[in-house]
């Protein structure tokens, strides 16, 4: 039997576009330059792809403050919490047994409800046998859409006095997933920590860049977010931010867990120049647009 090849393409490394990816940056502790990261990677990629950067630090969201797109579209976002309608409860009290985050409370004649501590689970509407507590939504932020170039930015604000930022992360996701299409890389700027709004950050993640710096803080940190992305089982490499202050120590614990380096970004009296007016690094900074350059390469090898 004979087979035919035909239609071989052979591709140059110029060529080679990046697949779809979900990355998060993220760090175990504010401060650690995760933003600049993210912007300045989403910004320098943009130059010859489209770019989706979504920013899920909802509390106190600034990567808008670097990049200066035009608004397409605001939308209002909700969450669902419980309505009593006392004309049709019994005040049996099933829904306070079925709330796992006492969001509710039953008294001698009402039921009150607590938004503040409501998960939006609807075990208790779903649950009470008089249909006595439909969901409504509440206001609980805002998501706006910007477009620069190729360059997509998504930003999401919680209201003040909103105190569950993970509702507002999670529909910010769903939101991004269902208006583009799926060939676009996304880049979320993680809130920091390792609390909820991280894991829900991180859960929706392929990829992890842990950003971390050369000081003892920013070591114990470190291994808290290691810690993390590895019970989520994400695959994740470190990045070192500031490199050159402080001490190796962050080498030390990388080297001796068997966890990939992929860029160290020096400290510079320039780069905080910059950063502070609200300008972006990578086209002004050789040395920081080589260390893109290898996350760059590194989010190409993933792939």
């Amino acid at each position: 039997m004979n087979i035919r090849i035909t239609n071989i393409e052979i591709f140059t490394d110029s060529q080679i576009e990046i697949l779809i990816m979900k990355i998060a940056i993220a760090s175990g502790k504010g401060g650690t330059g995760k933003t600049t990261i993210s912007t300045n990677l989403a910004h320098y990629l943009s130059q010859t792809q489209e770019i989706i950067l979504v920013d899920l630090d909802v509390e106190e969201p600034n990567s808008g403050l670097f990049i200066h797109g035009n608004l397409d579209k605001i939308y209002i976002k909700t969450r669902q919490v419980p309505n009593w309608e006392q004309e049709n409860c019994i005040l049996c009290g099933d829904c306070v047994k079925n709330c796992n985050f006492n969001a509710i409370a039953k008294m001698s004649d009402e039921i009150m409800i607590f938004p503040q501590l409501c998960h939006s689970c609807y075990a208790c509407s779903e649950l009470c046998p008089k249909d006595a507590l439909p969901m409504i939504g509440l206001p609980m932020g805002v998501l706006q859409k910007f477009k620069l170039d190729k360059l997509h930015f998504i930003e999401s604000k919680l209201d003040i006095g909103e105190e569950m930022a993970v509702p507002l992360i999670a529909q910010t996701v769903d939101f991004v997933e269902e208006e583009f299409d799926k060939d676009i890389l996304r880049i979320y700027d993680s809130p920091p920590g390792t609390a909820c709004p991280v894991i829900e950050t991180l859960k929706h993640s392929d990829y992890v860049f842990l950003v971390t710096e050369p000081t003892p803080f920013g070591l114990n940190d470190l291994k808290l977010a290691v810690e993390t992305v590895r019970k989520l089982e994400k695959d994740f490499a470190v990045i070192i931010n500031r490199y050159g202050i402080g001490d190796n120590e962050v080498e030390k614990y990388c080297e001796e867990e068997n966890i990939e380096i992929t860029a160290k970004f020096p400290q510079s009296r320039k780069v905080a120049e910059l950063y502070s007016s609200g300008e972006l690094l990578y086209n002004k900074v050789p040395e920081f647009m080589a260390e893109l350059e290898k996350l760059e390469l590194k989010i190409k090898s993933i792939n």
